[in-house]
């Protein structure tokens, strides 16, 4: 679509909708991914939106038909994330609903990317980072030489992402090893986030995962299977606790600290709903 089209695909509500190439930032460079993120579609009447809860609201969908496709392959991730949560649960030596009830009406969102063909200018597509949530599914196409994560590493420390002084942005970009996820036809790519590190106290390591352009566009999507919004949640070592709303909010604020919905946000003191509502809504 011409690019008046999709720059006017954004709401000041909801992070969901068009990110242009170079908006977004990790570490304090420009990615130069072009994006549609979907959030959960809610309508300006809903009770949430009409309260005001930070990142609620409609997807600016560029038509009926796209919205229809990426609402229909959402809810096939979904299946497919519940399915993978309660066999995670189970080889944990868990009850096999213990993180799929974190999740009965999680914040599950979905993010469409183009990587544009490398340049002169550069060869990043998005730098080194860790992903904010639970779990990750990620399908590419065929163009390969994109997609790379870092295994774990005997000793080596990895950032608690959720916390307010440590970060996982650029950690770790430049040093081995790292590996190259070649694409296979009809399987997907699937990692944990943050919260399933958080959760198991470490024994599930968040996976350190990095974009290079290749020598032609290359399309992903990364689908993202999260917690409730307003759920508490309790790591498997000490008495931390995230509100998964407050870490998701965080999270898009520190990656888009111009984007209209960032502004609105603060203009409007939204994050203090955050405040009240970790106060009032029972631990998970």
């Amino acid at each position: 679509r011409p690019l008046p089209e999709k720059t006017a695909l954004v709401s000041d509500l909801t992070y969901a909708g068009y990110v242009a190439s170079g908006e977004e930032e990790t570490a304090g460079e420009k990615d130069f991914s072009e994006i549609f993120t979907v959030c959960k579609d809610l309508p300006l009447t809903d009770p949430r939106v009409r309260a005001g809860w930070p990142c609620h609201g409609p997807v600016p969908w560029p038509d009926p038909v796209y919205r229809d496709v990426m609402t229909a392959l959402m809810s096939q991730f979904g299946l497919i994330g519940d399915k993978i949560l309660k066999l995670t649960a189970l080889g944990l030596g868990l009850d096999m609903n213990a993180l799929t009830d974190l999740a009965t009406d999680g914040w599950h969102h979905m993010r469409v990317l183009r990587f544009p063909a490398r340049s002169a200018v550069t060869s990043r597509g998005i730098g080194a980072h860790t992903d904010y949530g639970m779990l990750v599914i990620a399908t590419q196409d065929d163009v390969g030489n994109g997609l790379f994560v870092r295994p774990p590493v005997v000793g080596e420390k990895r950032p608690r992402n959720w916390l307010d002084d440590e970060s996982s942005a650029g950690v770790f970009e430049n040093e081995d090893p790292w590996h190259l996820v070649d694409p296979v036809p009809s399987t997907f790519t699937v990692f944990p986030g943050d919260i399933l590190q958080f959760l198991t106290g470490g024994e599930l390591l968040s996976t350190p995962h990095k974009v290079k352009l290749a020598d032609r566009d290359r399309y992903s999507i990364a689908y993202f299977h999260e917690p409730d919004f307003p759920a508490v949640l309790h790591g498997g070592q000490g008495d931390e606790a995230i509100h998964y709303g407050t870490h998701f909010t965080n999270m898009f604020m520190r990656c888009y600290p111009d984007r209209v919905t960032t502004q609105r946000i603060l203009s409007e003191n939204r994050l203090s709903i955050l405040t009240h509502m970790r106060a009032s809504v029972p631990t998970r």
